[in-house]
C-alpha cells in the first residue's frame, strides 16, 4: 500500500512533490500533518529520502512527538522531528567541544529570576509582572534579529520601567548572563546561527546531515527562525513549508506571517498546493469561519468534506453578566453530558486566563468535571509521576494476578475509587488522571505485558502524548489551537475581551479576528459563541466580529444569514 493511498487529490498533490521548494497552504481542519508524514513516508518509500537526511521542524515538543509517532505508524523511523530550539541545541552541543575546547554554555532555567537579580544590581525594584514583561521584549528583540540599540528605536514602552532603565537592564541581563557563562532559549538559536555562518566546516557538516527540510506553522516563524532555517539549507532547494495565514497568533512573539505570504516571491519557481477541503467542521460551522476572514490576506476558502445540511447552526448568546454568562454556559454543557456527550468532547474558549475561575466555578456547581488547557503538564503531575513508578516497580516483582487486575490493584492503592470525589480542586484532579491510565490499560492490545505497558507510558511521556481525560476542556484561544473538539463554546465575544482592549491598531485587531477564527475552527459538529453586557461595573458592547460574521447578536440569535454561504461552498467541493 501506497503512503499517498490515504490521500484526497489534493493532499496527494502535495505529497507527491518531493523536491524543489514546496508550499502546502493547509486551512484548519484539511489535515497538514497527514501531508507532512505521508510526504516523508512517500519519499522514503521511494528512496527518494534517507530517513536520517530528512529533518521535520515544528514550533513544540508535543507536535514534534506528534509527528514522530505518526511516521513510525508508518514504517519510518529514523527521522528528525524537532522544535527549532532542539534541532539548534542539538548542533550547539555537537560542534561546541570541536570550537572551543570546551563543553557549551548551560541554558537559563528561569529568565524572570536572572533579570531580578540584574535589577538588583542596579538598584531597581520593579514588579514581579513588569519583570515578566521585560522577558517577553527580550525574547521579541532577539527573535526579531535585533540589538539592544536598535530596541531601543522602536519606543515599545513598558509599565513599572522608563524606557533609559529598560534599555539599561537589558544590557545588565546580558552582562550577568555572559559572567555565569549561561545562554537563554533565544541564544540557543542566534549562537548556532553564528556558527552555521562563521565556522564553513560545521554548515558543511549540518547540510550534508539533513538534505530535506519540512517546517510545520510555517506562519509562525520569526526572521531569526528563518535565518536559521536559511543556514540549514545553504544553496538547496529541498524545502516544503506548511501554513496557514489566518491562523497567525503570535506576532506579540515575534512570528511575520511575510515569510508564508511571501513563499512564491522568494521561490518563483515553487509548487503551491492549496488544501481547503475542511474534514473537521460542520457547514455552517465553516461559514461563520470564511465570513470573518474574508478578504484577509493569504484567507483560505474552507469547503466542508460532508454537505450535512441539517447541521446545527451556531448560536450567539447574550447575557446581562459575565457570571450569567458562565453559568448559561454550564447548564448547556450539563444538559448535553446528561444527553449522553462525553465531557471530552466539549471545550470552553476563552481570550484571557482571567476568563477561566468563574467558568470552573459555574460548572463545578452543577458537578461537571474540567480540566483547564496550559495548566501542568499530565506526565507532570505528581499523581501521574506516582503512578509510573508504582507500575514500573510492580513490572519487575512477580505476581499471580493478570496485567489489568495488576494495574487497577496499583491505581486503587494509590487512591483511585470507583465513584470520584465532587468536581473541582487537586483531589478530582488526581482522581481523572489516574482514570485515564485505567482507561490506557483497559485499551492495550490482548497479551501486553506490565512492564510493556509502562514503557508506553516512558515513551508516551516523552513525546507529550497525553491521554484524554473525562473533563470538559477550558482554555485560552491561543493553547488551543491545533487542537478540536466536536462541541465548543466561545465565551467573552465583547468589546474589550475578544477583541483585546489594548489591541488598538489596525494590526492587531487584525490579529484579535485570526484568534477569534482559530477559536471557531476548533468546534466539529456545535458552536455557540457568547458575551455579556457588563464586565464588573464597566458596560460592554458585542464584539465587532460578530458583525461581521453576519449577526446583530440581540439575545440568542441563529447564524441563519451566513448558513447559505455554507451550502454554496459543499456545492462547490
Amino acid at each position: 500500500m501506497s503512503a499517498l493511498d490515504a490521500l484526497d487529490e489534493r493532499q496527494r498533490e502535495a505529497a507527491s512533490v518531493l523536491r524543489g521548494p514546496v508550499a502546502v497552504l493547509a486551512g484548519a481542519g484539511t489535515g497538514k500533518t497527514r501531508v507532512i508524514t505521508h510526504r516523508i513516508a512517500h519519499g522514503v518509500d521511494t528512496g527518494a529520502y534517507s530517513p536520517s537526511r530528512v529533518m521535520a521542524v515544528t514550533f513544540t515538543a508535543k507536535a514534534a512527538g506528534e509527528l514522530r509517532g505518526r511516521l513510525r505508524a508508518l514504517g519510518v523511523g529514523g527521522v528528525a522531528a524537532r522544535t527549532f530550539h532542539s534541532a539548534a541545541l542539538a548542533q550547539l552541543n555537537f560542534f561546541w567541544p570541536t570550537l572551543t575546547g570546551d563543553t557549551a554554555p548551560a541554558i537559563v532555567d528561569n529568565k524572570v529570576r536572572l533579570l531580578g537579580q540584574a535589577a538588583d544590581g542596579m538598584r531597581l525594584r520593579p514588579g514581579t509582572a513588569t519583570l515578566r514583561d521585560i522577558a517577553s521584549e527580550i525574547e521579541w528583540r532577539k527573535v526579531s534579529m535585533l540589538s539592544i540599540e536598535q530596541y531601543a528605536e522602536q519606543g515599545r514602552p513598558i509599565s513599572g520601567i522608563r524606557p533609559e532603565q529598560l534599555v539599561e537592564l537589558m544590557a545588565a541581563y546580558e552582562a550577568l548572563k555572559d559572567e555565569r557563562r549561561q545562554l537563554d532559549f533565544e541564544d540557543v538559536l542566534l549562537a548556532c546561527a553564528g556558527m552555521l555562518e562563521t565556522e564553513p566546516r560545521v554548515a558543511a557538516s549540518v547540510r550534508e546531515q539533513y538534505r530535506h527540510f519540512t517546517v510545520d506553522e510555517f506562519q509562525d516563524v520569526s526572521p531569526l527562525q528563518n535565518r536559521l532555517l536559511e543556514l540549514w539549507l545553504g544553496d538547496r532547494r529541498d524545502l516544503c513549508v506548511v501554513g496557514d495565514a489566518s491562523q497567525t497568533i503570535y506576532s506579540f512573539a515575534g512570528a511575520q506571517q511575510r515569510f508564508l505570504l511571501e513563499f512564491e516571491r522568494r521561490w518563483p519557481d515553487a509548487t503551491v498546493v492549496r488544501l481547503e477541503t475542511n474534514y473537521r467542521s460542520q457547514p455552517p460551522i465553516l461559514a461563520v469561519a470564511n465570513a470573518l476572514m474574508r478578504g484577509r490576506p493569504g484567507a483560505l476558502d474552507l469547503v466542508p468534506a460532508r454537505d450535512d445540511f441539517a447541521a446545527e447552526a451556531p448560536t450567539v448568546t447574550a447575557f446581562d453578566t459575565e457570571t450569567e454568562e458562565a453559568e448559561g454556559i454550564a447548564a448547556s454543557i450539563a444538559a448535553r453530558i446528561a444527553s449522553g456527550v462525553s465531557p471530552a468532547d466539549i471545550a470552553v474558549l476563552y481570550r484571557a486566563h482571567a476568563q477561566s475561575a468563574v467558568l470552573q466555578q459555574a460548572l463545578a456547581a452543577r458537578g461537571v468535571p474540567t480540566s483547564v488547557l496550559g495548566g501542568t503538564r499530565f506526565f507532570d503531575m505528581p499523581e501521574v509521576r506516582q503512578a509510573v513508578l508504582a507500575l514500573r516497580g510492580a513490572a519487575v516483582a512477580p505476581t499471580d494476578a493478570g496485567f489489568l487486575p495488576t494495574v487497577r490493584d496499583v491505581l486503587r492503592g494509590l487512591g483511585l475509587t470507583e465513584e470520584p470525589p465532587a468536581a473541582g480542586g487537586a483531589q478530582r484532579d488526581g482522581w481523572e488522571a489516574r482514570r485515564a491510565i485505567l482507561r490506557l490499560a483497559e485499551e492495550a492490545p490482548d497479551g501486553t505485558t506490565l512492564r510493556e505497558f509502562a514503557d508506553a507510558l516512558m515513551a508516551r511521556a516523552k513525546d507529550q502524548h497525553e491521554p484524554t481525560m473525562q473533563t470538559v476542556t477550558l482554555s485560552t484561544l491561543h493553547a488551543a489551537k491545533g487542537l478540536e473538539w466536536p462541541h465548543v463554546y466561545l465565551s467573552g465575544w465583547a468589546e474589550g475581551a475578544l477583541p483585546i482592549s489594548y489591541a488598538s491598531t489596525f494590526e492587531q485587531v487584525d490579529e484579535e479576528r485570526r484568534l477569534a477564527y482559530v477559536g471557531i475552527t476548533r468546534a466539529a459538529r456545535t458552536l455557540a459563541l457568547s458575551w455579556a453586557r457588563s464586565a464588573g461595573r464597566g458596560e460592554r458592547a458585542p464584539s465587532r466580529f460578530l458583525a461581521e460574521i453576519g449577526t446583530t447578536a440581540r439575545g440568542t440569535g441563529i447564524l441563519r444569514d451566513v448558513a447559505p454561504t455554507a451550502r454554496t461552498g459543499a456545492r462547490r467541493g
